[in-house]
């Protein structure tokens, strides 16, 4: 029995254009983050982790996003993803991690302006989205250097490319 990490992915979808990824690739894309992110941990903390862990990714539209970024952040627009964490009795009783919310068309249209790949696109909003389930956090820039370098590390072994850096190839996919 192997000791790594495992994670159930709950694929929900409220909003399937523009084109949106299979729920096979957001369950990969979530379990490299989630096992990224329990091996970074101190081994004493590493049992806080439940050993069968959960997480829902429902996918949306920009109305739903708009309505769930105006209640739970404040700000009245869409956004791409947001990351609701499970209260620590969640985790404890069911192995909830959290639920990811990802909205379709502002994903798709981040990844037309900032010219990259839909599919490396939409694995960074999941592995974004889990390591904030996780705790990690971008308000401070220790934060944002130490996430960001997570984040850029997990991706490479999709053989993406690293998503902070601008695409200056016109050989991508639209």
């Amino acid at each position: 029995m192997s000791d790594a990490p495992r994670l159930q992915v709950a694929a929900q979808f409220a909003a399937r254009r523009p084109w949106v990824p299979a729920a096979t690739a957001l369950r990969r894309w979530a379990l490299a983050a989630h096992r990224a992110a329990v091996a970074r941990l101190p081994r004493a903390r590493r049992s806080a982790v439940p050993a069968d862990a959960t997480v829902c990714i429902r996918i949306v539209g920009a109305a739903a996003s708009r309505r769930l970024n105006a209640g739970y952040r404040g700000k009245d627009k869409p956004t791409n993803v947001l990351s609701f964490p499970a209260a620590p009795v969640e985790r404890e009783i069911d192995g909830s991690l959290g639920d990811l919310v990802v909205c379709a068309p502002v994903v798709a249209a981040e990844a037309r302006e900032q010219r990259k790949a839909r599919a490396e696109h939409w694995a960074h909003m999941v592995v974004h989205g889990v390591l904030h389930l996780h705790g990690y956090d971008h308000g401070s820039s220790r934060q944002a250097r130490v996430m960001e370098a997570l984040e850029v590390e997990i991706l490479r072994g999709f053989g993406y490319q690293d998503p902070y850096r601008p695409v200056t190839s016109p050989n991508h996919e639209r």
